[in-house]
């Protein structure tokens, strides 16, 4: 069953009444209401506030890591474990081809129902899971294997565990080595990008959000509740806090977004993986024109240019 938002009641009664009329065998109704959903979906989703692109990036029925992998990836082999403590579940790892391109996939993974979303750890890592991603970046740099990597975490575990085993020591090794890795590097936020949890697999040499993704150093609930101590004022803070795409590229904090179907990647996985692939092989190819020097001296450039400001007067 498709889960629907508030502002997508009319999308789905539309989509019902369709059913119904192909159910009917009534093929003209079915094309006059196609026609009608076609006008609603352009009208509901060209006019979304900051909010409800914050509802869509938190979608249930978004496309997660694993489901690009299984859209995109031929001849996936699954890379586990970073040989210091276990293996986190929260953080993928796949060797494979995209379209004939051999490419290794980092993302991280929530997980769909209440046993795998455990598992998962709901997407967000432990310092295990960075130092695993570290691990498999550094094998693709040694056979100059093309990075793709796929934000989706509402932030990096916080618990004791983590703190014990260095989490902000292994999401700053991460920045560190990531931003010296010498192969090409493509980094997407597919849905939620949170804070270090999502910078930890987020330094690249294009770094890009899907339409419908967010990227914020908190969340808006968190937000609200240190700035106001009202966690109803989550829609003011997430106007407040930039986090859209289309924000993010404004203030030059993105290179690019990655055009999902406007209908959103939860409507259309295939299209959304289709958009993904494309943005993905065709930085690959720009990207790889370079030399090592030349790539990494405009990766090196375009970090050092964050936070940058000029004084006026």
């Amino acid at each position: 069953m498709a889960t629907y938002l508030e502002f997508e009641q009319k999308i789905k009664q539309i989509e019902e009444q369709i059913e119904a009329a192909r159910a009917r065998g009534d093929l003209h109704a079915v094309q006059i209401l196609k026609k009608e959903l076609e006008k609603e979906v352009s009208k509901t989703y060209k006019n979304l506030s900051d909010y409800q692109k914050l509802q869509l990036a938190r979608h249930p029925d978004r496309p997660y890591a694993l489901d690009y992998v299984k859209l995109l990836m031929e001849n996936a082999y699954e890379i586990h474990g970073d040989r210091c403590y276990r293996d986190d579940p929260a953080i993928i790892c796949y060797l494979g081809y995209i379209d004939g391109q051999r490419t290794l996939l980092i993302g991280e993974q929530k997980g769909r129902g209440t046993k795998n979303k455990l598992k998962r750890n709901f997407g967000m890592p432990h310092p295990e899971g960075y130092r695993k991603a570290l691990r498999a970046a550094k094998l693709a740099e040694k056979f100059k294997i093309p990075v793709l990597m796929l934000i989706d975490t509402p932030g990096a575990y916080p618990g004791i565990g983590a703190e014990e085993r260095g989490q902000s020591e292994a999401i700053a090794r991460n920045l560190f080595e990531l931003s010296q890795l010498d192969t090409v590097t493509v980094s997407v936020v597919i849905g939620e990008g949170g804070s270090g949890g999502a910078l930890a697999i987020g330094v690249a040499d294009k770094l890009a959000m899907m339409r419908y993704s967010v990227f914020s150093v908190i969340s808006p609930e968190g937000c609200a509740a240190i700035l106001w101590n009202d966690p109803s004022k989550v829609e003011q803070a997430t106007k407040a806090l930039k986090i859209t795409s289309e924000d993010l590229l404004k203030l030059g904090l993105i290179d690019d977004i990655v055009d999902e179907p406007l209908i959103g990647a939860h409507r259309d996985k295939i299209g959304a993986a289709k958009a993904l692939k494309e943005y993905f092989l065709k930085n690959v190819q720009e990207l790889s024109k370079l030399s090592s020097k030349e790539r990494l001296d405009l990766r090196y450039e375009k970090l050092m240019s964050r936070g940058r400001f000029a004084e006026e007067g």
